[in-house]
């Protein structure tokens, strides 16, 4: 490993991978079978959901043994006699999928094929096969839009891992809650990894020793989707547990051959496309938006994580940001962070849903009034390329090797976080 040194945002590297071209359009999906009813998933699937009968996502879940997901599933939803049989259903096998992909990236179970376990793909184009059956659900009893959408909703908190948060009660570990996020940017490379979320499923659950005794890990992961942020996830999944966690850190895929934490949020999405093909330029929609600050900050221990030896990249702490100065019309950019009274238009970590998960997170911690006893705030972990030469292939072993050395890195950025 190397000695890492404290680096301010003026030194910044390459843009954010989340900055650059937006995604061209989907493929169109075809149809595929729902238990009893006959799917008409070509009409209904969502652009997300269209991607999956590429040959890419095919091969991932061949190659994992997740290509039994959806169809298991769907017999399962097809049984169903009524709105709560269904519901039960959804939710049992939403929690089965988050628990299979935690299981097989930490070695448990069977390998179910050759792709490596720590891959975070698996969970993210099963989930995507789960969600299209149930957008073409056409069951025996009556199942009207609200409700359908409520089997979504439930689907997708289960499969994420946001229902599944067990943080030990009582005395002597620390309780740690991490969230990463899906692939993304997936019509410019289709077969994109997201090591935030593959470092989310290799921590879950897991327990980390630190200078300061052990630390229990809980995970989930975030889509890459404005309208669900706009919905409420983040609020609505770290709410109950941020007043009993003793530190929290979102994570992202950021710069390549670099780590950063985040030291200032922004309240502005820059418009970059989604998952679903869809931009928002605008002030971050939150509650209460006339008591809404423009800028919130990291309570992680920065520092120290700078300091130490926590693996094979550097880790900076990033103190850029972009704003419009008090009084002033154009955007600028300030190495130190943000001039007093001025408008975000992108925090340390850009101005697409990194920044966003980050600063929701940051605010929901003030508004709780746990900024001042509460470490918590963003990292963002290298960009996750394939080996030299690699144009096709869905994986390598430089990639893999990669995608280990991140989530390994990860984990000691949170042992040290904690201890500091």
């Amino acid at each position: 490993m190397i000695s890492l040194r404290v680096r301010i945002g003026a030194l910044l590297g390459p843009v954010l991978v989340t900055c650059l071209t937006a995604p061209a359009t989907a493929a169109p999906a075809t149809s595929t079978a729902t238990g009893n009813a006959t799917s008409t998933a070509t009409s209904t699937a969502t652009v997300e959901e269209q991607r999956l009968d590429r040959a890419v996502p095919q091969e991932i879940l061949r190659r994992s043994g997740f290509a039994d997901a959806a169809p298991e599933f769907a017999q399962s939803l097809g049984a169903a006699r009524s709105y709560a049989q269904a519901r039960a259903v959804v939710v049992r096998e939403g929690s089965a999928l988050w628990r299979r992909a935690v299981e097989r990236a930490q070695g448990r179970g069977p390998d179910g094929g050759d792709l490596s376990r720590d891959d975070d793909r698996p969970l993210y184009w099963a989930r995507l096969g789960m969600t299209r059956e149930v957008r073409a659900y056409q069951p025996e009893f009556a199942l009207d839009d609200r409700q359908r959408q409520a089997l979504l909703d439930t689907l997708e908190r289960t499969s994420r891992g946001q229902t599944d948060i067990r943080h030990p009660h009582g005395k002597g570990v620390k309780r740690v809650l991490v969230t990463g996020f899906d692939p993304f940017t997936l019509d410019r490379d289709i077969r994109i990894s997201n090591p935030s979320g593959a470092s989310a499923l290799a921590l879950d659950g897991t327990v980390i020793e630190t200078a300061d005794g052990p630390a229990r890990v809980e995970t989930a992961v975030f889509p890459v989707r404005w309208r669900d942020f706009a919905e409420g996830t983040v609020e609505r999944t770290l709410r109950p547990y941020l007043p009993r966690v003793d530190l929290f850190a979102t994570v992202s895929q950021g710069r390549v051959g670099r780590f950063d934490i985040e030291r200032t949020n922004g309240a502005w999405r820059g418009g970059f496309a989604d998952n679903e093909n869809v931009g928002r330029t605008e002030t971050v929609p939150v509650a209460d938006p006339a008591t809404q600050p423009q800028w919130t900050s990291t309570t992680l221990p920065y520092a120290a994580i700078v300091a130490a030896d926590t693996g094979p990249f550097p880790v900076y702490d990033n103190t850029s940001v972009t704003e419009i100065p008090a009084g002033g019309t154009e955007p600028v950019v300030r190495p130190d962070g943000p001039s007093p009274g001025s408008t975000a238009r992108a925090g340390g970590g850009g101005d697409y849903l990194s920044n966003e998960v980050a600063y929701r997170a940051t605010l929901l911690r003030d508004r709780l009034g746990l900024g001042a006893v509460l470490p918590g705030g963003h990292v963002h972990t290298p960009v996750l390329r394939f080996g030299a030469g690699n144009t096709t292939e869905v994986t390598d072993p430089g990639f893999v090797r990669n995608r280990l050395d991140i989530i390994a890195q990860v984990r000691s950025i949170v042992a040290v976080a904690v201890a500091g």
